[in-house]
C-alpha cells in the first residue's frame, strides 16, 4: 500500500469509528506495524487533520473532515479512460454503462483540465472483425460469482462431449476471444475452468457457499502462479 493511500485510509477509519482508537488497532486493520501508524499520524496531524491524540492513549478524528479532492496525474487518467473503453469493448452492456458512469462521476471530481484530458484520451479498444461479442452469461456469472451461489452446468466441451457439473463460481477472465470461468467443481473436487460460450444452460443454486482460502480465486490464482 502507498504511503498516500496509507494516510487516506487512516481518515477512513478514524471516521468510521467515531471513537478513540490505539495505534495498535489502526495498524491492525491495514496490516502495517504500529510504529507506521505513528508515523503516518504524525503527518497527518502537522498538516492540520483534526485528530487528537497521543501515543499510548488513542486518536479521535474530532470533527467532520472531508479528504482532499481526488487528484491524479495525466497518465493515470489515460490509464483510466483506456480501461473504461476496453470495458465497454469486452464486457458487455451492463460492466460498459457502469464504467461511463464511473468516468463521468471522475470528471465532475476533477479539474474542468483534468476532464478534458479523461475524455480525450488519444487511447481506445475495438473488438476485431474475428472478435465475437461479449457471451450474454457474463452478466449471470457475475451476479452468482458476487453473491456466492453455486451453479448447476450443462457443459459442452470442444470434444462436443456433454456433461453436468455443481460449481462454485469464482472468477471470470478474458483471453481475447475467450471468456472464461474460474470454478470450484464439486464433482472434481478441484478447479476447473469452463468457456463460457460452452454452457448450454445454468441453474442457480438456493443458498451461499461460504469463501473458503484452497477453493478461492485467490487459491487459484496462487496455484497457478506458483507452477
Amino acid at each position: 500500500m502507498r504511503p498516500a493511500e496509507r494516510l487516506f485510509r487512516i481518515i477512513q477509519i478514524l471516521r468510521a469509528s467515531g471513537r478513540v482508537m490505539t495505534a495498535a488497532d489502526i495498524a491492525e486493520r491495514l496490516e502495517v506495524s504500529p510504529r507506521t501508524v505513528y508515523r503516518d499520524l504524525g503527518h497527518l496531524m502537522a498538516s492540520g487533520a483534526p485528530i487528537d491524540g497521543e501515543r499510548g492513549v488513542g486518536y479521535l478524528l474530532r470533527e467532520a473532515f472531508d479528504a482532499p479532492p481526488l487528484t491524479f496525474t495525466f497518465e493515470q487518467l489515460e490509464a483510466l479512460a483506456f480501461g473504461a473503453k476496453a470495458v465497454q469493448v469486452l464486457a458487455g452492456e451492463d460492466l460498459g454503462v457502469a464504467a461511463r458512469e464511473a468516468l463521468a462521476k471522475i470528471e465532475m471530481s476533477i479539474p474542468p483540465e483534468h476532464a478534458r484530458r479523461l475524455k480525450t484520451a488519444p487511447l481506445f479498444a475495438m473488438r476485431g472483425a474475428k472478435q465475437p461479442p461479449p457471451p450474454k452469461l457474463l452478466g449471470p456469472l457475475r451476479r452468482a460469482i458476487s453473491e456466492r451461489r453455486r451453479l448447476q452446468i450443462l457443459y459442452r466441451s470442444l470434444a462436443e462431449q456433454e456433461s453436468e457439473r455443481l460449481i462454485r463460481p469464482l472468477g471470470l477472465t478474458n483471453f481475447g476471444p475467450v471468456w472464461l470461468l474460474t470454478t470450484w467443481c464439486e464433482l472434481r473436487q478441484d478447479f476447473r475452468d469452463f468457456r463460457v460460450d460452452r454452457i448450454q444452460r445454468y441453474e442457480v443454486q438456493a443458498g451461499r457457499f461460504e469463501v473458503e482460502p484452497d477453493k478461492s480465486f485467490e487459491g487459484y490464482l496462487a496455484r497457478y502462479t506458483d507452477c
